[in-house]
């Protein structure tokens, strides 16, 4: 509709020119007094009643014109809205595979900056992928009518802009492809020295920073000048297209004017028509601009969306409504996407209710990999973990999850309060939950000597938190869960002797019916526990309690010789 009125104005103008000035000029100068008189009137009623549908069409347009960028704000908006939507769902449902392949710079920049780019392409080139053709074409059909013998010029115009656009498109499409990973590289440096800004002071290395911040730097805003510099000489040439179609158009028609063989408002509306025509094809030299970008993110968004997930749920799941849960592992085998060897070998172990089974091991050995494999961050890939006898793989991830409270062993913090982070283990826990499960984890004391207590505010990674304080709060955390499994990844490192020793007590004391997995590097911290696992390159070399152990496995007792003393063992 916008278009068509557009189209509209030239004509009407036309017409005002030709016939209500040209044609009446013409009989007013051979008629009487009385005749031109008449056709005087006449000649203003035409031009009032033309001029008055010209201001009919203008305001329309504008009506229409608005409605356009209100239905483009509210699309372009919530399409964006939602596809931020989706991309954090699908990052959500990853498993610890698919974010091993997308790093998390990129992840965020494909959440924020491509969608930004794609709402652009969106906002403003849905409009121009309608409105330039339309206006295009119907202007060259407009103009053909009005003077078909010049039809040449706008052949001439498009050809020109056509050739000026497909240079443009050609040196800029690889450009922005290039761009968007700087983009990914600039993010992760820059996170990479907010995050370590501790080590980067402690070991002086600013300057260093700052240089290979100042190098990605440089790489992106010479990438991105090369694409200006293309722009800036682009866009002038085509205003100055823009400028000599008039001059060569009032050059050609002076002539065919004086023989009487085209009209005065012919002429200007085929100007018009003609900056129609080359204002539609700017638009459309706009989008192959916007066009390779958003090409580009909509490809990187793409690969977020369509990765299938290398773990999935099963079609029918078994219900997982347990209060006591067996663990066992059987003959389980396991190596990570992209590695040649197997991480872990032939692991088989049982592990009851009631009881702790620790694992003990040199670093790389698999003690993590294995804990993985529990709530299935990672896929077995041979044997099977069990849960009462069912392959986990057969329960929902959900249910599977909301048996198992989990300490990693980076002690992740949000940013909130002391409650809403315990709040994370269950969102429906009474007052009395939390003061329990902090009592259990050694936190209760220290979160009582803060001013706010359990309201007092948490930074993001809980950065105004001891290590120590961090880990009580990630324990507590999970055992607000109140679930059947725990599992302890080399939680306690950060704690000092006696912390960590009040702390198994307490998990003995509270925990008398939960499986209890506990990952250690600390003899201490795992002797008294009714099964100690020792793993060696991903196998278990030694299964029994602390004494049997030091008898019949040589590898423990290197470990615990290297700790302990004879009396402490």
């Amino acid at each position: 509709m916008q278009a068509v009125c557009n189209l509209m104005m030239p004509n009407l103008m036309s017409d005002i020119v030709n016939v209500g000035i040209q044609d009446f000029a013409m009989q007013i100068a051979t008629a009487d007094n009385a005749a031109a008189e008449l056709l005087k009137n006449q000649q203003m009623h035409y031009i009032l009643t033309v001029g008055l549908k010209m201001l009919v069409v203008a305001l329309l347009t504008v009506a229409v014109d608005l409605g356009i960028h209100l239905v483009n704000s509210f699309s372009g908006t919530g399409m964006s809205r939602d596809l931020r939507r989706a991309v954090f769902s699908k990052i959500e449902s990853f498993s610890s595979q698919e974010y091993s392949e997308f790093s998390t710079a990129s992840l965020i920049t494909r959440t924020t900056n491509d969608v930004q780019q794609i709402q652009m392409l969106f906002t403003m080139g849905l409009r121009m992928i309608f409105y330039a053709p339309i206006m295009g074409v119907g202007a060259v059909f407009m103009a053909v009518e009005k003077a078909p013998s010049m039809a040449w010029i706008n052949v001439l115009t498009v050809v020109a802009v056509t050739v000026l656009m497909t240079i443009n498109f050609l040196l800029m499409s690889s450009k922005f492809k290039v761009l968007q990973s700087i983009v990914d590289r600039l993010n992760l440096t820059a996170r990479e020295s907010l995050t370590g800004i501790l080590v980067v002071r402690a070991f002086s290395k600013q300057k260093h920073e700052e240089e290979k911040f100042d190098d990605v730097n440089r790489e992106y805003a010479a990438t991105n000048l090369f694409i200006n510099r293309v722009m800036s000489v682009i866009m002038p040439t085509l205003t100055l297209l823009q400028n000599l179609i008039p001059v060569l158009i009032i050059v050609v028609c002076a002539d065919k004017i004086a023989q009487s063989t085209m009209q005065v408002g012919d002429m200007m509306a085929f100007i018009q028509y003609s900056a129609t025509i080359m204002q539609s094809f700017m638009m459309i030299s706009m989008m192959f601009v916007m066009l390779p970008r958003a090409k580009v993110s909509i490809t990187r968004i793409a690969e977020v969306l369509s990765r299938k997930n290398a773990i999935v749920e099963t079609e029918n799941p078994v219900n997982a409504d347990f209060d006591r849960c067996t663990l066992e592992f059987d003959n389980v085998s396991f190596k990570y996407p992209d590695g040649e060897e197997y991480a872990l070998e032939n692991v088989s172990f049982i592990s009851n209710p009631g009881e702790v089974t620790a694992i003990i091991g040199s670093t790389g050995c698999g003690k993590s990999s294995l804990i993985q494999l529990i709530p299935r961050l990672y896929e077995a890939t041979e044997g099977e973990v069990k849960i009462n006898g069912i392959n986990i793989k057969n329960f929902r991830l959900a249910d599977l999850r909301e048996l198992i409270g989990y300490v990693p062993q980076k002690s992740q913090l949000f940013s909130g309060t002391i409650k809403s982070n315990l709040f994370v283990g269950d969102e429906n826990a009474t007052q009395q939950n939390i003061e329990d499960a902090t009592k259990i984890a050694q936190a209760y004391d220290f979160i009582m000597e803060k001013d706010e207590r359990f309201d007092e505010p948490i930074s993001q990674g809980g950065t105004n938190l001891s290590g120590g304080q961090r880990q009580r709060m990630a324990i507590a955390r999970a055992l607000v869960k109140n679930a059947p499994i725990y599992i302890f990844d080399d939680s306690f490192s950060a704690l000092d002797f006696k912390t960590d020793a009040n702390l198994r007590k307490a998990l003995r004391e509270n925990l008398s019916e939960a499986n209890i997995i506990i990952v250690g590097q600390r003899v201490a911290s795992i002797m008294d526990a009714d099964r100690i696992l020792v793993m060696d390159e991903g196998r278990i070399v030694g299964q029994g309690t602390h004494s049997q152990l030091l008898e019949s496995c040589t590898e423990y007792r290197e470990i615990a010789y290297s700790q302990l003393s004879k009396e402490e063992m």
